[in-house]
């Protein structure tokens, strides 16, 4: 199976072609990633098009598509499964979608899966999107909106590693309790990790659809009208 994985969730826009080895591991055929604080619109379809004239099957060798979804720019996620869907529908293939936190979550229990691990998006305004997980008690902290604070609050007594835009946030605030934090990374998913929860999603239940964990910063008027003094 081939997968065409998309990341625009946060300040990466990625693309790779990957494919499950026999041993079960994931081999990367063509990748291509580049920080951007914006344009992602501009910067994704000719990404993909570079990553894709690597692959020698083309658009007709792809099996599945593999996006995130969210957490994260409200911009940038509707860019990316814009962009999923588009190759899905013209290629008569499936387009699954993969959470931003498990695709940070994912590398870090992998290395460690027996301790606490969160991943920890920076929201703004002194919030995070969390979401917490061991390997022997599955989630712990779903995913969720909180202040830092409350954030914090979650984790409990600790240790724990974080990961993630908010990490650092996060982390100087539980330190801040004595509690023991390692922070494991502070930038955006590894898209080889999205290739790979993709590839073992199911398309039935990993829909493409955006979460954003929270409503929009611009809220319509009340009525659409302009309240009058």
């Amino acid at each position: 199976m081939h997968i065409l994985a998309i990341d625009t969730a946060l300040e990466l826009c990625s693309a790779c072609v990957a494919t499950e080895a026999a041993d079960g591991s994931v081999d990367l055929l063509a990748q291509e990633s580049m920080t951007l604080a914006r344009g992602h619109a501009e910067a994704l379809l000719p990404l993909v098009e570079r990553v894709m004239a690597r692959f020698e099957a083309g658009f007709e060798g792809l099996s599945r598509v593999a996006v995130t979804v969210g957490p994260g720019s409200y911009t940038g996620l509707r860019v990316g499964l814009s962009a999923a869907r588009a190759v899905g529908l013209a290629a008569g293939i499936p387009v699954v979608g993969v959470t931003t936190l498990s695709a940070l979550l994912a590398p870090q229990l992998a290395l460690n899966g027996d301790g606490l691990i969160a991943a920890a998006i920076d929201a703004r305004h002194g919030a995070v999107y969390l979401q917490a997980m061991s390997a022997g008690d599955g989630i712990v902290v779903p995913p969720t909106h909180l202040r830092l604070e409350e954030a914090a609050d979650r984790l409990g007594a600790g240790p724990v590693t974080l990961v993630g835009s908010g990490a650092a946030l996060l982390a100087a605030v539980l330190r801040a309790r004595g509690i023991a934090v390692d922070v494991a990374g502070a930038g955006g998913p590894d898209i080889a990790w999205v290739a790979s929860l993709g590839l073992v999603a199911d398309p039935a239940q990993a829909l493409p659809r955006p979460m954003y964990l929270r409503g929009a910063d611009a809220q319509p008027q009340d009525h659409a009208r302009i309240a009058r003094r």
